[in-house]
């Protein structure tokens, strides 16, 4: 019976499968690890941009890419799979992820230092959030106005990408679909 491949060798054939970097696939793995094994939140090129997964739900940057978002599937997937099978791997913390964003200098965040490293954050149009689901919160930056919400029991994992013209910004939690209206300000706590 052959031993069972690494996981270099795993994220290797992934690659190769679905013609993108191995940086790619380890990017789908920190995010899947980041949301649970059950959804991830990634920015990649390979991926045209941002773009998201969870089981049965597959956006991607280059949104009328039908391909990327195959690819994106199978690949979340598998790695997903991965995860339930090794628990240990889900629960690695790796302190080199980063969730800085570019352009800011000397390490700073633009999220409030208390609240600590986000389980998700992302960026849409000229809005972007940071969640933290420790401590009930998520923090949006709306071209430079920071505000923060209490998300109460939701687990946000990202935005909602609307093609309407209803500029309502909505969120995806454990439950579904969450507007940021219907979150209590949470600014001064």
């Amino acid at each position: 019976m052959p031993d069972a491949p690494t996981k270099a060798e795993f994220f290797a054939r992934l690659a190769r499968e679905q013609a993108v970097s191995e940086s790619a696939v380890s990017a789908v793995f920190q995010a899947l690890r980041r949301g649970g094994g059950t959804m991830a939140q990634v920015s990649h090129a390979d991926f045209g941009g941002m773009a998201q997964w969870s089981p049965g739900m597959t956006m991607v940057g280059d949104m009328f890419n039908d391909g990327l978002k195959t690819k994106l599937n199978s690949i979340a997937a598998e790695l997903s799979a991965y995860l339930r099978e090794h628990p240990d791997e889900a629960q690695h913390e790796d302190s080199a992820v980063s969730y800085r964003s570019a352009g800011e200098t000397h390490g700073a965040s633009w999220w409030p230092a208390r609240f600590g490293d986000p389980s998700a954050v992302g960026a849409q149009n000229q809005m972007r959030y940071a969640a933290f689901p420790g401590k009930r919160r998520l923090v949006i930056d709306d071209h430079g106005k920071i505000e923060i919400y209490d998300t109460g029991d939701h687990r946000i994992s990202g935005v909602s990408q609307s093609q309407s013209m209803d500029s309502a910004v909505t969120f995806i939690s454990q439950h579904g679909v969450v507007r940021l209206s219907d979150l209590a300000r949470a600014d001064a706590t």
